[in-house]
């Protein structure tokens, strides 16, 4: 009898540990606390699509800041606020904190990130977005990579073709239709 009532306290333990977000123990917090199943705490299907990337210029020299925009689908429901981040070569050189999902009428979100290339050697690099959600059921779409890279060339020196600095890309996920992305 003791060992049940033992593994009885155990499980309720475990299940306010995990149900209970950890600031609502200590000292609570401000307005609702959503849990597992109450809408935009994970319920439902939540996914979210990088739909367009566009960055400008294409061709730069060390020192020269890439603009890039991107827009990003919330394709389901769900609530949360979760990171987009800016990917150079794989690797996420900025992040920007979002919250998606707040009205039903709202499912494009833009945001705008700056890629200083100060310190950064000659080369090409590929720039991606990424806006992942572990709850998403369609990470596929989680992350768009722009086909053309970027170019840094030496300072003071050409690039390839004698093309001048400058210059822009747009990747746009072909399942997305251009007059919902404003292009």
């Amino acid at each position: 009898m003791r060992r049940s009532i033992r593994v009885l306290w155990l499980a309720v333990a475990v299940l306010a540990t995990v149900a209970v977000p950890g600031g609502a123990v200590a000292g609570g917090t401000p307005g609702t606390v959503l849990l597992a199943s109450e809408f935009g705490g994970g319920g439902g299907n939540i996914d979210l699509a990088v739909r367009q990337v566009t960055l400008a210029p294409v061709r730069a020299h060390p020192g020269d800041v890439i603009h890039v925009d991107v827009v990003i689908e919330n394709k389901a429901e769900g609530m949360k606020t979760t990171n987009a981040e800016l990917l150079v070569n794989g690797k996420a050189v900025a992040r920007q904190l979002f919250t998606w999902g707040m009205s039903a009428g709202e499912r494009l979100y833009r945001l705008s990130f700056h890629w200083d290339t100060r310190g950064i050697p000659p080369g090409e690099y590929r720039i991606g977005a990424e806006a992942f959600v572990w709850e998403d059921t369609s990470p596929s779409d989680n992350r768009l990579d722009v086909t053309s890279p970027v170019v840094v060339a030496p300072a003071g020196g050409g690039f390839p073709g004698g093309e001048a600095a400058g210059g822009g890309a747009t990747e746009t996920d072909p399942r997305f239709g251009k007059s919902r992305s404003g292009g």
